[in-house]
């Protein structure tokens, strides 16, 4: 294939213009506003995400540092933490469920490039987050994968495909190790 078999137009994907307004306006607020500062602004950067349109629960930490590509694609339940440097690359939705801790350095991330295509067109999964889950320091969720409930994988953890609820997992590729304990109710 040579360079006029490739239709660069075709390399571009077709967001609206009212689309790049808006994240080129969240981007300006985000990076002035709500990403710098220290843990007790949680609550300022709170707002701001629900301003731009994620729903958030109650009682939930977004620490300094963290980046959220699109707001509007992020659901994150009750009594959550989002730790400092945390990177959400959320073209697709990124839902968070309820009492779940995404510590220091994690990236969660939903884009990816189509490499059969000459062109590399942009595509994106939606990536789930169980409940009372933990993902730990520096792990890399790809585009799709769903954490169950109860869920814990090792720091510096890759995760390419589905973990089941209430395991621990480490690793890259990231493995089942063992089972995790239900608490008791």
């Amino acid at each position: 294939m040579n360079e006029q078999d490739v239709n660069l137009k075709d390399s571009k994907h077709a967001w609206s213009l009212g689309h790049k307004l808006m994240r080129g306006l969240w981007r300006l607020v985000w990076s002035l506003l709500g990403r710098p500062g220290p843990r007790f602004l949680s609550p300022w950067r709170v707002f701001l995400l629900r301003l731009f349109g994620a729903t958030i629960g109650r009682d939930v930490l977004v620490c300094g540092g963290v980046k959220v590509l699109m707001p509007w694609n992020l659901e994150i339940a009750d009594c959550v933490a989002v730790s400092e440097q945390v990177d959400i690359y959320n073209f697709g939705k990124v839902t968070i469920g309820h009492n779940t801790c995404l510590s220091r350095g994690v990236w969660v991330c939903t884009g990816s490039h189509d490499y059969n295509e000459p062109t590399f067109p942009l595509t994106w999964k939606d990536i789930s987050i169980g409940h009372s889950a933990w993902i730990a320091a520096e792990c890399f969720l790809a585009p799709g994968v769903r954490i169950g409930d109860g869920a814990v994988v090792a720091a510096r953890s890759v995760v390419t495909r589905p973990l089941e609820g209430w395991h621990v997992y480490g690793g890259n590729p990231c493995v089942q190790i063992k089972p995790r304990r239900r608490p008791a109710r």
